[in-house]
């Protein structure tokens, strides 16, 4: 018989419900979640209850309403263990786990490695240190705005250019902003780089060696880290698609379970080299020009799609629970996930139809729509367990939103693969 426990989710998107419901699949009970807005994605659920706090993602919000609730949670008996759904609430638990870890189970890392891997500038001189792929990056300062010197562009067109603070940049708004931009010659370089300065956007950019191939290059890696700093769990996912629309570009819509040893062994190197503690999610690309994974950014949680290791048998939420109520992790071998491929599970985070018109043609694709021809495929927010009319109609809702968003962006922002797709 399982010890008994209290998860506590922060937020209230596609990734608390991922969480939720592995709880619920593993443990069958229902959530307690703390945001400071309510979302689609656990709205109407049965499965996760969201309490609402206006302010809750920022200090001082943040830590008044926590310390309330080390007041209620002193004397439990069961253990309560805080789970980030979203990078401003990882970085909250760990700038407070001292003080939260009074009361709370908070199985994050210390602030200091935070604060160095949660920045791209700083994930990537991480990443030489300990000899993990990257792609040749140059750092774009608003004074070499400002002097003009960032006009100097080391790298062949396109490029990719990002924020290097993704917190800020919420507060940048101008026409035509995305999430990252992949940029085609000087002069849109140059107006690009000129509205993000000119629009409330103080931080770094990032400027990067654009990585060539469609979306079916990328690969994102979840690793599971116990509180003794051994990797315990590795599941790579293969994306096929992802989100055209210009504030999501980057997130995955379909995920391909998939196996590499080499890859695994170099996560496990880096991480444990580290001394990591908990989550961590892996953006990744393939580079057929020298045939070496490059790394994009590490976060420091599960992300919006880690429930396609939920799906192929992974199962997100035991991992913390084996590791801190169980203590049961310790003497138990690394997983490396899907390894059999006759137990894959095609992860959607769209409907079917959008997936076979939009994907690009190639093997991957191939073997995905085979897996949905045998049925073995799911999404993270139609659970059985959790139906009800309101909510069956609201994420219904979401995922025909989607055919709109295809239509309107994936030619504009995959142009250079949508005509060769067609």
């Amino acid at each position: 018989m399982s010890k008994k426990f209290t998860p506590i989710l922060l937020g209230s998107d596609i990734n608390v419900y991922g969480m939720a419901r592995s709880f619920n699949e593993a443990y069958g009970i229902k959530v307690k979640a703390m945001a400071d807005a309510q979302l689609a994605a656990t709205r109407y659920s049965k499965i996760v209850d969201v309490e609402l706090h206006h302010g809750f993602s920022a200090d001082p919000t943040f830590m008044d309403v926590m310390r309330k609730k080390m007041e209620i949670y002193k004397d439990h008996k069961e253990p309560v263990i805080l789970i980030a759904c979203g990078d401003g609430y990882a970085e909250l638990l760990s700038k407070h786990k001292e003080e939260l870890s009074k009361v709370f189970i908070v199985p994050y890392i210390d602030y200091d490695l935070l604060e160095k891997l949660i920045s791209k500038e700083g994930f990537y001189e991480v990443a030489e240190e300990y000899g993990l792929p990257y792609p040749k990056t140059k750092i774009i300062t608003m004074d070499d705005y400002k002097s003009g010197k960032y006009t100097d562009v080391p790298f062949q067109f396109p490029v990719e250019l990002k924020p290097e603070d993704p917190v800020s940049w919420l507060n940048c708004q101008f026409e035509g902003r995305k999430k990252t931009f992949t940029i085609h010659d000087e002069n849109e370089f140059k107006d690009i780089v000129g509205k993000i300065y000119t629009n409330g956007y103080t931080e770094d950019l990032i400027l990067q060696d654009f990585i060539p191939g469609d979306d079916s290059n990328m690969r994102t890696l979840n690793a599971y880290v116990d509180k003794n700093h051994q990797v315990k769990m590795m599941c790579l996912g293969h994306p096929l698609l992802e989100d055209p629309t210009p504030q999501s570009i980057g997130n995955y819509m379909t995920i391909l379970p998939a196996y590499d040893e080499e890859l695994y062994e170099q996560v496990q190197a880096f991480l444990e080299k580290l001394n990591y503690t908990g989550m961590a999610n892996f953006d990744i690309k393939y580079d057929t020009r020298d045939g070496k994974y490059k790394f994009f950014e590490i976060n420091l949680r599960q992300g919006r799609s880690s429930f396609y290791v939920t799906l192929n048998g992974y199962n997100l939420a035991k991992w913390y629970i084996d590791d801190y109520v169980e203590d049961s992790l310790k003497d138990k071998d690394t997983v490396y996930g899907n390894k059999l491929k006759s137990k894959h599970v095609l992860w959607m985070g769209v409907p079917v139809k959008i997936f076979k018109e939009y994907a690009f043609e190639n093997e991957a694709k191939d073997t995905a729509e085979e897996l949905i021809h045998e049925g073995r495929y799911g999404t993270t927010v139609f659970y059985d367990k959790d139906r009800n009319f309101k909510r069956w109609l609201l994420m219904k809702y979401m995922f025909h939103n989607y055919y709109a968003r295809y239509k309107k962006y994936y030619e504009v922002n995959k142009g250079q693969y949508f005509k060769k797709n067609k």
